[in-house]
């Protein structure tokens, strides 16, 4: 079976925007009043999980640590534990409320590797769905996603709560 590529053209706007040097993931382990706080799903001891402002598909999920680290081996290993349990975490809230068929996982280190933002680390957790690439993104240079951000991360934080 002949595989077939992922396209995201709508993700040159975000590659050739205007950059600034402020890191969007700082400064979030406490409120902030800024668009990414109303995005966070789910706030750890040292990391936290929020709803990608740029996603590949609906529920597309970032995980980060609050510290600004650029490497895997720069963090401690509390770092990587609650990392990878808040993976495991927001995996199974995914499943809950979304249903997906699969997942896609990574991180993207380094500026040449399409790290958006290349020092601070962050995990990218996105359901697929069996067809869930169609014609809008290739040829209308559009995302279907079906509700807001905001939206999204108000009902993903509900579940949360209904989970423990």
């Amino acid at each position: 079976m002949m595989k077939k590529p992922l396209w995201a053209p709508w993700r040159m706007e975000f590659i050739r925007g205007e950059k600034t040097d402020e890191c969007f993931l700082c400064g979030l382990e406490k409120s902030s009043g800024r668009r990414e706080e109303k995005l966070i799903i789910r706030r750890g001891k040292l990391v936290f999980a929020m709803l990608n402002a740029f996603p590949y598909n609906y529920g597309h999920l970032l995980i980060a640590p609050y510290r600004h680290v650029g490497d895997l081996d720069q963090l401690t290993d509390e770092e990587l534990a609650e990392l990878m349990k808040m993976t495991v975490e927001m995996e199974k809230l995914l499943k809950k409320i979304l249903s997906p068929d699969a997942f896609n996982l990574g991180f993207n280190l380094g500026k040449d590797a399409g790290a958006g933002v290349a020092d601070h680390l962050h995990f990218h957790l996105v359901p697929r769905w069996k067809g869930d690439t169609n014609f809008m993104p290739v040829i209308a240079d559009t995302r279907c996603v079906p509700e807001t951000l905001e939206n999204t991360a108000q009902t993903m934080r509900k579940a949360i709560c209904d989970l423990e």
